[in-house]
């Protein structure tokens, strides 16, 4: 092996999706090869040492590209060791989850030769990167109806019906989920809002759940901005059906519904609160502090 050769550490999580993450590995592999890349390849395997913090945190200024295959979630644990990494490693990415919100609105498509096209013939995009508390997200930390739905989802049943495991776990919990109040107060940098909230994010992704909740207001992953979406407790079914129509139209200009482009905020809870961070368990609070991090991390994608 020349020791020129450039290192690139490949991580796999085979679960991911319907449970091909795994299934194009060697030809992975190959591509890194006839590239010039020596490449080290590590299964994921969760509630064990094989886990991106834990593997990563071991290839600090050692690897040259970080390849993953998997999942949103996938992606948000190299993303929670390369932030904390002292030589941020250019990263590469195979969608194979179950939605790949993120990886829609960066463009990366989910075939694995049109991927490893543009991870080498592609362009190095750097993105803003979301912090909740000192935990980061690449693409959506949510609280309230819905979004504990990503995580809590049953594996079997992901990897057998992909994104329809979700409708159907959604569906199955309606009642529970159209019960969810919180009070909160909310200062950000660019508004102020209190009051009795059914579901709100931190969005920096034109899909959320598989839905193009952004897709029409040109979202920009790199301006140092992210999305916050709060949608106030409705208190009657026609509440309801008028904030479902106004999101679905994109129209978020509407009674219950809070919009707008922050860097910062802070939430203060009157009950504490769980969150999703990209479709993960991201952690119950009564004090939340987000920030967003301007261009932290650099990714390829396909030219656009």
């Amino acid at each position: 092996m020349e020791k020129d050769r450039k290192r690139a550490l490949i991580l796999i999580n085979e679960s991911s999706g319907i449970g091909k993450g795994g299934f194009n590995t060697l030809q992975v592999i190959k591509e890194f090869a006839g590239h010039g890349y020596e490449s080290i390849v590590y299964p994921i395997i969760p509630g064990t040492d094989l886990v991106s913090e834990k593997i990563l945190a071991d290839y600090d200024g050692k690897a040259d590209v970080v390849f993953c295959s998997g999942g949103d979630g996938t992606l948000n644990h190299v993303v929670q060791a390369v932030m904390r990494m002292e030589n941020r490693p250019q990263l590469a990415y195979l969608p194979t989850g179950s939605t790949n919100d993120f990886a829609r609105t960066l463009g990366i498509p989910t075939d694995v030769v049109k991927c490893l096209n543009g991870a080498f013939e592609g362009e190095a995009f750097r993105y803003d990167v979301g912090s909740l508390n000192n935990r980061y997200f690449n693409y959506a930390a949510a609280f309230g109806a819905f979004s504990a739905v990503s995580y809590a989802t049953d594996q079997q049943l992901k990897n057998l019906l992909g994104h329809a495991a979700y409708i159907i776990s959604a569906v199955s919990e309606l009642f529970e989920n159209m019960q969810f109040s919180r009070h909160m107060r909310i200062e950000s940098d660019e508004f102020t809002a209190e009051g009795d909230y059914i579901f709100g994010a931190v969005c920096n992704s034109a899909y959320v759940a598989g839905f193009p909740v952004f897709k029409d207001l040109n979202v920009r992953l790199d301006d140092g901005k992210m999305e916050m979406l709060l949608i106030k407790t409705p208190e009657t079914a026609l509440d309801l059906q008028g904030i479902l129509t106004a999101i679905q139209r994109g129209i978020l200009d509407h009674p219950l519904i809070t919009f707008g482009h922050i860097s910062k905020a802070r939430i203060i809870s009157h009950e504490e609160t769980a969150w999703s961070i990209d479709g993960e368990f991201g952690g119950s609070y009564d004090e939340m502090d987000i920030s967003v991090v301007r261009q932290a991390v650099s990714i390829m994608r396909p030219v656009p």
